[in-house]
């Protein structure tokens, strides 16, 4: 596989300088300048490789995306076991340590909010949020024996848990100081665990 074209790379520098830019300031005060200097280039730049602030945006927000499922890929290499790949699973989106990526998570808190607003965003975080429901309904149902993955339990199981790892999204991103430490990812398999056993 060759090098990425100068174009390609220029374009990834730019998304990872809203990035950058967003996680800090959000992306209302994330001006064409303020990408521009946080990426090191001159704002025309900015306009040659995309024509409008939302088609940096949603290039960041495919980024992620890519990056999450390659993140899961690589984890889930390792691991056979129906409970052991949905651990897998919780773990690349909440647990703490050298993989963790705050940038990323603050940026996500941001494109949520940005998906209010914007119908197009929206479109593309609800869509998002779909794919993780569908894979986490498998996983879920892959561990709860007898279980389909259309059962009552095993959808709103799945949606609590989706639910709860946005909410630690938001935490993580704007009371990060004040909630336990690597709280997230165990709280969450417990529930799992809890509800799976009854």
């Amino acid at each position: 596989m060759g090098r990425p074209s100068n174009t390609e790379q220029r374009k990834q520098e730019i998304i990872n300088a809203l990035l950058r830019v967003m996680a800090e300031r959000g992306y209302e005060k994330a001006s064409i300048q303020a990408i521009a200097k946080e990426a090191g280039l001159a704002p025309g730049l900015i306009h040659y490789h995309f024509k409008t602030k939302q088609e940096i945006l949603l290039g960041l927000v495919n980024w992620i995306a890519s990056s999450a499922t390659e993140r899961l890929d690589r984890m889930e290499t390792e691991v056979s076991d129906p409970w052991d790949k949905l651990t897998v699973f919780i773990n690349a989106r909440l647990a703490t340590g050298e993989t963790e990526l705050p940038q990323v998570v603050s940026a996500w808190v941001v494109i949520a909010g940005e998906s209010i607003r914007q119908p197009e965003i929206k479109e593309i975080y609800q869509g998002l949020i779909e794919q993780q429901l569908n894979l986490l309904k498998k996983l879920v149902a892959d561990v709860w024996q007898n279980k389909s993955v259309n059962s009552k339990e095993v959808v709103h199981l799945s949606a609590i848990v989706i639910s709860a790892m946005e909410g630690a999204f938001q935490l993580s991103a704007t009371a990060n100081e004040i909630m336990p430490k690597n709280y997230a990812a165990e709280s969450v398999l417990e529930i799992i665990k809890a509800s799976i056993n009854k």
